[in-house]
């Protein structure tokens, strides 16, 4: 079972990832996970900090001669912006954020804390990890990827950059909706034995963990509500050339928590980002009387990122999927039994 840990602050030294249960014999290139590192730092409406970070990874751990061991693979990702001790208190927390939540459950005397691990620039260790599921995933022909559909209701790309244009003028932020598109997952993945074993469940818990995620629907998603069952569910076809087959796909390629092997598709809602340049009202947390929330630096649209955060998150999931049923602690075993479960399934 693949497992993964994050350490590290926003304005910290490092960033810290630890991936466990990787096979051996995998071929882990460091330039792969830094494009995807890179790709988490683009679009548009993204904040000063993209400018002063260009994320790397180093390999500490669980590589030999470039193909992982079997043991945890451990990585780092520098921060340029290394000024944590030099970092204000803050006393006045945002709306949206963590800030007064997370204070009060930890105990401690100002937000800075707070921020400082709940930030979305811990996803950079995320995406990281999530690389490295992906190379796994292509070694069985797996792909996936992520699409901006909407920002602040406007779905063109014009539409959307004037909308970003707009938020920056009135010193607010945007949130949207993006796709995240899995080819290539056979019929088999996930189970309906166990709640937890669910593959929509356990990607929706993924992909929700992102900061700023509110929702998650598949496939048709919540226009199912809106309409009769034979206007819903995906008709099964069969022929001897393509085997079982569908015309459409409602289902977003997972029925009854278990990939069915159509393509899945998952759709995902952001929240706008919690920092305002015209900020909202908040409380003293020691005067308990009334100021204007804390401005940390921060973007004003974050969907495109957060689509390619949600990529890592879902590769990991499948990836997990895939080493549960195929099982094995060498790549080699691992392709032999997703070859002869292929064959069996076509028959």
């Amino acid at each position: 079972m693949l497992r993964y840990l994050t350490a590290g602050e926003s304005h910290g030294r490092a960033l810290m990832a630890i991936l466990e249960g990787l096979p051996a014999g995998l071929k882990v290139k460091k330039e792969k996970i830094d494009v995807e590192l890179c790709r988490r730092q683009e679009g548009y409406g993204r904040g000063a900090r993209m400018r002063i970070e260009k994320d790397k990874v180093e390999i500490l751990a669980g590589l030999h001669k470039g193909e992982t061991i079997g043991s945890p693979l451990g990585m780092m990702i520098e921060n340029r912006d290394f000024s944590l001790e030099r970092q204000p208190e803050i006393f006045n927390p945002r709306p949206g954020h963590a800030d007064l939540a997370g204070l009060l459950k930890y105990g401690f005397a100002d937000a800075r804390p707070v921020l400082e691990r709940a930030s979305a620039r811990e996803t950079s260790a995320r995406v990281a990890v999530g690389a490295v599921g992906k190379i796994l995933l292509s070694e069985f022909d797996i792909a996936l990827t992520s699409k901006v559909l909407a920002i602040g209701a406007k779905t063109s790309q014009e539409a959307m950059r004037q909308a970003i244009d707009q938020a920056i003028q009135r010193k607010d932020s945007l949130g949207g909706v993006f796709e995240v598109r899995i080819k290539g997952v056979p019929a088999g993945f996930g189970s309906y034995v166990q709640p937890g074993k669910r593959l929509n469940a356990r990607l929706s818990q993924a992909v929700i963990s992102i900061p700023g995620i509110k929702a998650i629907e598949f496939g048709l998603g919540c226009e199912c509500a809106n309409r009769f069952g034979s206007k819903v569910h995906d008709a099964i076809f069969y022929s001897k050339e393509r085997g079982y087959y569908r015309k459409t796909n409602n289902a977003g390629g997972i029925e009854g928590g278990i990939s069915n092997g159509q393509e899945i598709v998952l759709r995902a809602y952001m929240k706008p980002i919690a920092t305002l340049n015209k900020p909202l009202s908040s409380v003293d947390i020691r005067a308990k009387k009334a100021v204007l929330a804390s401005i940390q630096r921060a973007d004003t649209c974050a969907v495109q990122a957060a689509g390619v955060v949600a990529e890592a998150m879902c590769a990991l999931e499948i990836a997990n999927a895939l080493l549960e049923k195929f099982g094995g602690d060498c790549l080699p075993d691992i392709k032999q039994a997703f070859g002869a479960y292929l064959k069996r399934i076509s028959q």
